[in-house]
């Protein structure tokens, strides 16, 4: 697929863009709609008809320099080698005319330790869209790639509906669970991994609905996974591999505090509360995964603010349950 220089600079931008690239030929898609039978496939018609509404071309961000990524360090102390990971891609593509090419990584690590965040915090920096796939909801293989048009009920997959309806070339999809992913014995649900993954491959990927090759070799991937014992082989070896360690208690208290102030400042209410949280706050969010904070903290602000206090309270927090939160204002 093609790609040509739009704007080499755009000014506010952290990565501007830069191209625009073609994601699928338009004379393909006129031949398939040709070819449909009258008053048959409205679903496919209905596709073809907006692919070239549309038009083929999607914005392909492009780095000028590598961005600023000390905030990204500091909200996310435990993803270090990941992040390090990114800067280097970027490195690399921010003074020549190549793409910016990310390998696919898989975040691999326990439960709400922030992986998905992670992922929607990469999005940002790079200044394109975010796709979640959430595998362990899947209840048919084809989320990814698309289902038969025969089928009744079908429609696209996930990578053609990110590169055909989106905006960009190169957005984010993030697979997240992808070791929840159940399939049946006729269909291997991460089977279009093996040739997505592949940056070869990816460029002329087959969505079973559309039949229609697309590139899909700009997109940037995230795995996330709490166990890659159920990850096949060859396609664990089609990625960079990151183990993210629980935040350390140290860690912990910074993404705490982070968190609060992130909170304060994003909420007009915030300003009635106090700019720092007590340390005994700090060392109870502590013991809690970076995913359930945000919701202890909202209790707490809540409880403060009922109490009409303008600093948060140890009992504020929500309590611990036979090892689980229990979420609600404190009567």
């Amino acid at each position: 697929m093609e790609s040509r220089s739009l704007v080499p600079h755009a000014p506010g931008l952290k990565l501007p863009i830069a191209n625009v690239r073609s994601v699928f030929r338009p004379h393909e898609v006129e031949r398939k709609l040709a070819k449909l039978p009258q008053r048959e496939h409205e679903g496919l018609r209905a596709t073809y008809e907006r692919m070239l509404e549309r038009g083929p071309e999607r914005f392909q961000v492009k780095p000028c320099g590598v961005p600023d990524m000390v905030g990204l360090y500091d909200q996310l102390p435990n993803f270090t080698d990941a992040l390090d990971d990114v800067k280097r891609h970027v490195a690399l593509a921010q003074d020549s005319s190549d793409g910016l090419e990310v390998t696919p990584m898989l975040l691999l690590g326990p439960p709400g330790i922030g992986k998905t965040h992670f992922a929607r915090q990469l999005a940002d920096l790079l200044g394109t869209g975010m796709n979640l796939v959430p595998m362990s909801s899947m209840t048919a293989g084809w989320l990814l790639s698309g289902a038969s048009s025969q089928w009744k009920g079908a429609k696209p997959g996930k990578v053609f509906e990110a590169l055909v309806d989106g905006q960009y070339a190169n957005p984010v999809i993030v697979v997240d669970e992808v070791d929840k992913a159940a399939g049946d014995a006729q269909y291997d649900p991460l089977g279009a991994l093996y040739g997505l993954l592949e940056h070869d491959t990816a460029g002329a990927f087959v969505d079973e609905f559309a039949e229609i090759a697309v590139d899909a070799s700009q997109v940037i991937w995230i795995m996330t996974a709490n166990d890659d014992r159920c990850i096949p082989e060859p396609i664990l070896n089609r990625m960079n591999v990151f183990e993210i360690e629980p935040p350390s208690p140290e860690q912990a208290r910074h993404i705490a505090r982070n968190l609060y102030h992130s909170i304060r400042s994003d909420h007009a209410w915030g300003r009635r509360f106090s700019e720092e949280p007590a340390d005994d706050v700090l060392d109870l969010l502590a013991e809690l995964a970076p995913r359930d904070m945000r919701r202890a903290l909202m209790t707490a602000f809540g409880n403060a603010r009922l109490a009409q206090r303008d600093a948060l309270a140890p009992d504020d927090l929500p309590r611990t349950a036979a090892g689980r939160q229990r979420i609600g204002f404190v009567q």
